[in-house]
Formats: C-alpha cells, sequence, structure tokens
C-alpha cells in the first residue's frame, strides 16, 4: 500500500464514522485480557477502523512537590520520539501507517485516543506502544516542547480568562494541586530535568489507574492479546493519588484588577458528588439554572431581559477530589456589577423558590433528547466509554441514563435547590476593571 492511498482512506474512513447514525442504545462487552487488562468494547465491523481510548487517573494532580507542570511537559513529549526513533522519524512512521494519535492531561487523567485503520492495527499498535512504554525525552525534543510551553503561560498571562480561572482554583483549593495551573509557572517549568520528566511518566502511566475502550472492527478474542501487547510492560502501579480537596466558598466577590474593557466573572459553590442519589435531580435543576443554552435563567435574566452578556452557565463540576457547582460570565466594566446581582438574585430565588413544572419539563426533553446524539461516530463512543468507567458508571449506564433524568419529580428538584443552593456561599473572582466593587 502506497502512502497516498492509505492517507486518502484514512480520511474516508474517519468521515464515514464520524457519520454513523446517532444512537445510545449500544452493545457494549466487558473484555480481560489474558494479562488482566480490562477493556470495555463496542464491535463495529462495517467499517475496517478502530478507535482506541486509554485514560490513566491521577492526571497532572500527581506532579510531584516542586515540580508542577512535571505531567503536563512529559505529555507532549509522547510522540517526539519513542524506541529507536527521534520526533522526525516517529511523526512520518505515523503518517505512513495513516494513523492518528493524541495526547492529553489535565488535573484527574491522562489520556490517550488513538485512530488506525484495521490494515494496519499490528503496526499501529506497536507504534503506539513505543510511544507510551519507552519515550525517548530526547534534549532536542525536551527544549523544543518547553518552549511551546513557556509561550505558552506567557500567553495566559494576558488572558484574562486564564487569570480569572487561576485566582479562583488559587481561593478555592489553596495547597491542593488543583489550586494551581497544570500547566505549571514559568519557574517551575524551567526548572525541569529529563530525570523530572522520567519520573512523572513512572508515576503517572500505570496499570493499576488504568480505564480502556475501544469501538471498531475488532473482536473480544482480538482485543484482549493486543491490550497485553500495547500496555503489559506498562509500571504495575503508579504515585501515591491526592487527598480530597478542602473547599473555600465564602460568599465574597474577590477583584483582580486588568486593563481590558470587558471584565471576566467566574463564580461558584460546592457541588454533588456524582454518585449521590440527588445527582440526577441536581443535574435538571443545572440545566435549569444556568444550562441548555437560551432557556436558563440565567441567559433569560442577564442577557435576554438585562442585555448584561453574550453569554453566561453553570454546571456541575464533579472532579476526582472535589466537587463544584462553577460559572462565568463576561460582561462590560460598568455593567458586570449589575450581572453579578442578577446572578445572586437568581440562585437565590431558585433556592428558596424552586422550578415550575414547565421548566422541568423542558430540560428533561433538552437532555433526553441532546443525549443519543453524543454517540455519533466510533471515536466518540469510545470516548465516552473510558469516562463512564472512570466515573464508575455501570456497563448498562448509556440504555438506562435517560430512564434516570425521566424519573426525576418536581419534587425531587425543588427539594434539592433548597437543600443544594448556598447563596451565601455563592464565591466571585472577577478580572478586569469593574466598576462599583
Amino acid at each position: 500500500m502506497t502512502l497516498l492511498p492509505a492517507r486518502i482512506m484514512a480520511a474516508l474512513l474517519l468521515s464515514l464514522a464520524a457519520a454513523l447514525p446517532a444512537r445510545a442504545a449500544i452493545d457494549i462487552e466487558e473484555v480481560t485480557s489474558p494479562g488482566g487488562i480490562t477493556a470495555w468494547l463496542v464491535e463495529e465491523p462495517d467499517i475496517p477502523f478502530v478507535a482506541l481510548e486509554l485514560r490513566f487517573r491521577g492526571g497532572a494532580s500527581l506532579d510531584a512537590p516542586g515540580k508542577r507542570g512535571a505531567v503536563n511537559f512529559m505529555t507532549g513529549l509522547l510522540e517526539e520520539g519513542a524506541a529507536d526513533m527521534d520526533a522526525q522519524q516517529f511523526a512520518q512512521a505515523k503518517e505512513a501507517l495513516a494513523a492518528s494519535f493524541s495526547y492529553d492531561v489535565g488535573d484527574d487523567a491522562l489520556a490517550v485516543s488513538a485512530r488506525f485503520l484495521s490494515e494496519n492495527r499490528d503496526e499501529a499498535i506497536d507504534l503506539l506502544r513505543a510511544s507510551l512504554v519507552e519515550p525517548r525525552f530526547d534534549t532536542d525534543a525536551v527544549e523544543r516542547v518547553r518552549a511551546q510551553v513557556l509561550s505558552g503561560l506567557a500567553s495566559d498571562r494576558k488572558d484574562p480568562d486564564d487569570i480569572a480561572s487561576r485566582a479562583f482554583d488559587r481561593e478555592v483549593f489553596g495547597d491542593h494541586p488543583y489550586g494551581t495551573s497544570y500547566r505549571g509557572t514559568a519557574e517551575s517549568v524551567s526548572a525541569l530535568t529529563r530525570d523530572d520528566l522520567v519520573a512523572a511518566h513512572l508515576a503517572t502511566m500505570a496499570r493499576d489507574r488504568l480505564y480502556v475502550a475501544a469501538v471498531g472492527d475488532i473482536t473480544p478474542e482480538e482485543l484482549g492479546p493486543m491490550l497485553d501487547r500495547l500496555l503489559g510492560d506498562l509500571p504495575a502501579e503508579g504515585a501515591e493519588m491526592p487527598g480530597e480537596a478542602e473547599l473555600s466558598f465564602d460568599g465574597e466577590t474577590e477583584v483582580v484588577p486588568f486593563a481590558t474593557p470587558q471584565s471576566v466573572a467566574i463564580f461558584g459553590q460546592e457541588g454533588i458528588d456524582r454518585d449521590d442519589e440527588d445527582f440526577f435531580a441536581a443535574y435538571l435543576l443545572s440545566t435549569i439554572l444556568g444550562g441548555g443554552g437560551f432557556e436558563s435563567r440565567l441567559m433569560d435574566e442577564v442577557r435576554e431581559k438585562r442585555g448584561l452578556t453574550y453569554g453566561v452557565y453553570a454546571y456541575l463540576a464533579a472532579k476526582d477530589h472535589a466537587d463544584l457547582y462553577v460559572g462565568r460570565v463576561a460582561s462590560a466594566n460598568d455593567r458586570i456589577k449589575e450581572a453579578v446581582e442578577v446572578i445572586r438574585d437568581q440562585w437565590r430565588d431558585l433556592a428558596e423558590n424552586g422550578v415550575t413544572a414547565e421548566e422541568l419539563e423542558d430540560a428533561k426533553t433538552y437532555l433526553t433528547g441532546a443525549y443519543p446524539l453524543r454517540f455519533d461516530g466510533n471515536g466518540r463512543i469510545a470516548n465516552i466509554l473510558a469516562g463512564m468507567q472512570m466515573d464508575g458508571m455501570p456497563i448498562d449506564y448509556a440504555a438506562t441514563r435517560n430512564d434516570k433524568v425521566e424519573a426525576v419529580t418536581l419534587d425531587d428538584v425543588n427539594r434539592v435547590a433548597a437543600e443544594l443552593l448556598d447563596p451565601e456561599a455563592l464565591s466571585f473572582v472577577i478580572v478586569g476593571q469593574p466598576q462599583g466593587f
């Protein structure tokens, strides 16, 4: 097979996979490899293509003390040379196979996504394995990626959204790893050595925190041995997970001065655990208050009625070691105070008076109708399955999720609104030159 047809075929198959009918009624099978690696599989033999998702729990929260940014830096190097290939040779090998690999990290997980043709599966898996098990961390690659990270950090220092996020996290999480950016600082990233990157790799990418999902043209009998070949040589255990975060929400408004005509505000309070029996009631409440596009209370009151912003939203953010209910709004410096007051008023109104039956039915229609649309291709399905495993959901969750939404009553939502929403604790961080504070 020559290079050009492989690339054309890959583009065609990726587009076909993305165009598969949206469906939440998928047949998920749990597969355990001979070596003991568990994966969720959805067989889709119609297109000769496989999507593979890997998640390593812990992510950037596993940075060693004084080494903030090491896991993020290390992740950026995984495809910058592996085994006997330097960065250019690795890129050429991947292109020749018409394969796609991506590596990403956040506070709670390091994610690896792979897409490859069935006919190139063995070669693609060998190449992916090299990047996961035998990254080189060559000096030239290290310095190139370091420069990219430092450039991004310099840009972030001029971004009101990033400044607000960092200030909010610092106030809420304190000394927990969540309290600082997982990308580190210019000082911490500049000081990281190759040994630090090797240590971050060993701490993060281990089998005891691994979740796997595969969707496409592969059978259970093929998937098991493939996983052992791909992942069996990773360390059995990684670094210890951080403890629970102690959250601080004082109900105050912190202003971070920054020269900009529009202020950015991040706001929040404590949220609810994903495993709580009232989670779906809280999810519907969150949709009514700050989600669901133009139908939400905040969008109606802050944008539609008063024209204070182009957009405002709030959502439940369930992290591994903290549960939050957070939101964001941006408004002109002379109008942000009014926007904050309206948000506080809506928070209090829902806590005291709840939602209407019509609002609840509209939210149910939105959530149950939108959910199947997420399952719109092999890659998206694999991504969802990996996330389901990390969240501890049962294997039949995709089939039962909408039933759980429909089962929530008006009394459930209004009880949870009174218990969850805490106007006195709702805290704001505003970046800009807001008037009236």
